[in-house]
């Protein structure tokens, strides 16, 4: 066996190695090393420096996969997370974003307050409401949001307390999706998209996007699992009932779609449904059909197990074609416009009597947004002229219509926006 210089290192009398060493001479060194300190009569079976170097490669290419991964953690947790849904080879890129950055607010000096009025039971905290850029939830607290409460459509209540999708108004750029947190954070989903909708428990969300229809899941503040089928150029999703998604073929023609993103594109169900208003509880659809002889706007239930076929329909309410309203908590009543008699504005049609002739009386002023129910039976409206109007079920059947109670504060043009959903009671 070889002997170790004098001074116990690998010095030699010779000049220094320089510092710039390549991998290839770090291997030699290394053989060489091995070869000096190891003396066998016949050749091993095992090379001790080649084992070396495989360990250290191994050793190498794990730190480099480790590292990678944690920049790709890091910049997804770090930045806005910015990501594009659904892109396919040779199909072109539209511009929905998804993303997932906190959005900072403050709070302003004045919110605005639903001024004394005929109804002041309208501040006992029934469900949130959105005024402006403020959202107050029904136990009184307030969540400055300025971007996203000045461009609210509508908006929903999570389940379990977790927070608050936001709908954004149509402009140039299409639709936004927000997530707002209880803390106030608010994460911007979607973006540029067109007639977002999402499911009552705000779990799915569907959407057109460019030639396509998309529905995806909601997790968190994140977009995930999206799904995309080719749909024709008027189609628009309308509703949800469970996983399926009510598709409307064209708004100027009765008929919808059902598509299941696990049984393939979009089936037309042959129904005559010129309207969705809400799914209830035991999966039927609340629709405006066109019946009867001669044809006109009927109340009926259509169930979407059965390609929309319909269970009951009730013609008497003359219905308007404007599709406002919405079905409460329970499945019983549906609140929407249309004509009690001579008198014409919002009209309570209860669903469990709806043939020979459904039950109706009149509700209040017309409905022109968001419809919110409370689990206990009362609707809340805003009206034509930014009023908000609560309609009572147990007072509209004892002939009590509703009155519209002013929001003082309120910028010109603004309506509030009652929060539909889990709403605490």
């Amino acid at each position: 066996m070889s002997r170790p210089a004098a001074g116990g290192d690998n010095r030699t009398d010779g000049p220094t190695r320089p510092f710039a060493v390549t991998e290839d001479e770090l291997e030699q060194a290394l053989r060489e090393a091995f070869a000096r300190r190891v003396a066998v009569a016949r050749p091993l079976v095992a090379d001790p420096a080649g084992l070396a170097i495989r360990r250290a490669d191994r050793s190498r290419r794990r730190r480099t996969m480790t590292g990678i991964a944690l920049a790709a953690v890091a910049t997804v947790t770090v930045s806005a997370g910015m990501a594009q849904l659904g892109q396919q080879p040779g199909r072109p890129n539209h511009p929905t974003v998804v993303l997932g950055g906190p959005y900072a607010s403050s709070m302003p000096e004045v919110t605005p307050q639903p001024s004394a009025g005929p109804q002041t039971d309208l501040g006992r905290g029934e469900v949130d409401l959105i005024l402006d850029d403020v959202l107050l939830t029904a136990s009184g607290q307030r969540i400055v949001l300025p971007d996203v409460g000045r461009a609210a459509e509508r908006a929903q209540r999570l389940p379990d307390r977790a927070g608050w999708t936001v709908v954004g108004a149509p402009t140039a750029a299409g639709r936004s999706l927000w997530i707002v947190l209880p803390d106030g954070a608010a994460h911007l989903l979607l973006a540029g998209a067109r007639d977002i909708v999402l499911s009552p428990d705000g779990r799915q969300v569907a959407w057109r996007e460019g030639t396509d229809l998309v529905v995806a899941g909601v997790v968190g503040t994140q977009v995930v699992a999206a799904a995309r089928t080719p749909a024709p150029p008027a189609a628009l999703p309308v509703g949800f009932a469970g996983d399926t998604v009510l598709v409307r073929l064209d708004p100027g023609r009765p008929g919808h779609a059902l598509w299941r993103p696990a049984a393939g594109p979009p089936r037309q169900a042959g129904d005559a449904a010129l309207h969705v208003y809400g799914i209830r509880p035991d999966g039927l659809a609340v629709a405006l059909v066109s019946a009867g002889t001669p044809r006109r706007p009927c109340v009926a239930l259509l169930d979407p197990a059965r390609d929309l076929a319909s269970v009951r329909t009730g013609c008497g309410p003359t219905l308007t074609g404007d599709g406002a309203g919405g079905v409460s908590a329970d499945g019983r009543w549906l609140l929407a416009n249309g004509k009690a008699g001579a008198q014409a504005g919002a009209v309570l049609v209860d669903l469990d009597q709806l043939v020979p002739v459904p039950v109706i009386r009149p509700a209040g002023p017309p409905v022109a947004g968001p419809v919110a129910w409370t689990p206990q039976g009362t609707a809340h409206y805003s009206d034509a002229a930014g009023a908000l109007v609560r309609a009572e079920v147990g007072r509209v059947l004892d002939g009590e219509a509703a009155r519209p109670t002013p929001v003082d504060g309120l910028p010109a043009g603004r309506h509030p926006v009652p929060v539909g959903g889990d709403n605490p009671s």
